[in-house]
């Protein structure tokens, strides 16, 4: 057994690493421990830039929710969003506009204990601790309901998530009943791991996760495009993240397929 820190919330499994704690890792954070930080190390080995890669990935965080907020979003959901770190959602959207809400959702103690403390003096922004999947306890939850009017279009955000949905939890299904909650003009920000390129080292990494507390499932462009059926895609629609509506020039990787991760946003008609 492990010996768990005083300070730890109840509940955090340290025998098995955890793919938000791994993820905090990769962008430099400071709230992960030893087995994740091994486990992190054997993802480096298959894919030396992995901390690039979530880097990349957020960067397509703050272009979506920049992107939403320009098109008159002030409500978000931000499902599965792991332990805060710099370039919150929030803190994006209420840069702009200070008035806007934002719900986080999120099943890891440690992820949900940090964002508590982070929000405890915000009172447009709060953090709900329940598993994504349980889409009628985050809809129920007090915080959701207090903050969010579902009466008016909402973004939510699934960056990074989906993959974590096995076949057998029914992934589309997942996504529609979200998106049949939402207002006609709500938006989706959606990034997913995929195998189309590289996939022999996606294929070793999904071998190691199998053995984290969160296993990957990785999905073709067109399974991706098929989970997000029900919304109109943004241009230039499911493409790699360095690809979705790029700042700068620099910001378009010469092999854009080497960041691993396709990226969308769609709006409900």
């Amino acid at each position: 057994m492990v010996e768990q820190p005083n300070w730890l919330p109840k509940g955090v499994d340290l025998e098995k690493p955890s793919a938000a704690r791994c993820y905090d890792y990769y962008l430099g954070g400071a709230h992960n421990f030893a087995v994740d930080r091994e486990f992190a190390r054997q993802v480096q080995q298959i894919a030396p830039n992995v901390g690039e890669l979530a880097q990349n990935n957020r960067a397509f965080l703050r272009r979506a929710v920049r992107y939403c907020v320009d098109n008159g979003i002030d409500q978000f959901l931000d499902l599965g969003s792991g332990i805060p770190t710099v370039g919150n959602v929030h803190e994006i959207a209420q840069r702009v506009n200070p008035s806007a809400k934002v719900v986080y959702v999120d099943n890891e103690p440690v992820a949900v204990a940090h964002s508590q403390t982070m929000l405890a003096d915000n009172p447009n922004a709060a953090m709900v601790h329940a598993d994504m999947l349980d889409v009628d306890t985050v809809f129920a939850a007090p915080q959701t309901r207090e903050l969010l009017d579902l009466t008016k279009p909402v973004a939510v955000m699934m960056v990074a998530v989906m993959h974590f949905v096995g076949d057998d939890k029914q992934p589309q299904e997942v996504v529609r009943r979200y998106t049949e909650r939402l207002a006609p003009g709500s938006y989706l920000g959606f990034s997913h791991v995929t195998g189309d390129h590289y996939r022999d080292e996606l294929e070793s990494a999904v071998s190691l996760y199998a053995n984290s507390t969160n296993p990957l499932t990785l999905r073709s462009r067109g399974e991706v495009e098929g989970l997000l059926s029900d919304l109109d895609l943004i241009d230039p629609g499911v493409v790699y993240v360095p690809l979705w509506q790029p700042e700068s020039p620099e910001d378009v990787w010469e092999d854009p397929s080497r960041s691993w991760i396709y990226a969308a946003v769609g709006r409900l008609p």
